[in-house]
């Protein structure tokens, strides 16, 4: 049965595909590393990571702190929820535009 995250997922998997972006989604199995987004991509040679969440979750501090890093190290940080996947693909067209500026995690779902 499919969760309201993975709904999330599936819509952020549709703009990479139209963007011809290359991504994977990182098992969550126990064996990887706690903290790691959902899923992690390149576009254009711009790393991006994007932490998918149900509407009206947050994500804990952990993940927080792993998206902050990768900002820090240059790449793009998303949070997004099922409100925000309509800005999210207008913010992923701004990077293929080069209009995007990296500045600190994108928090989608507080729009």
């Amino acid at each position: 049965m499919a969760t309201p995250e993975s709904h999330v997922k599936d819509a952020v998997k549709r703009v990479l595909k139209r963007l011809n972006t290359y991504y994977f989604m990182p098992p969550m199995n126990g064996y990887g590393a706690s903290g790691v987004p959902d899923i992690v991509a390149c576009l254009d040679g711009k790393f991006i990571a994007v932490e998918c969440k149900a509407n009206g979750n947050k994500p804990t501090m952990l993940q927080l702190k792993n998206l902050k890093s990768i900002v820090a190290a240059g790449g793009y940080a998303f949070v997004v929820d099922d409100t925000s996947v309509g800005i999210f693909t207008m913010m992923m067209d701004s990077i293929v535009n080069g209009v995007l500026n990296r500045d600190d995690v994108i928090d989608l779902t507080k729009t």
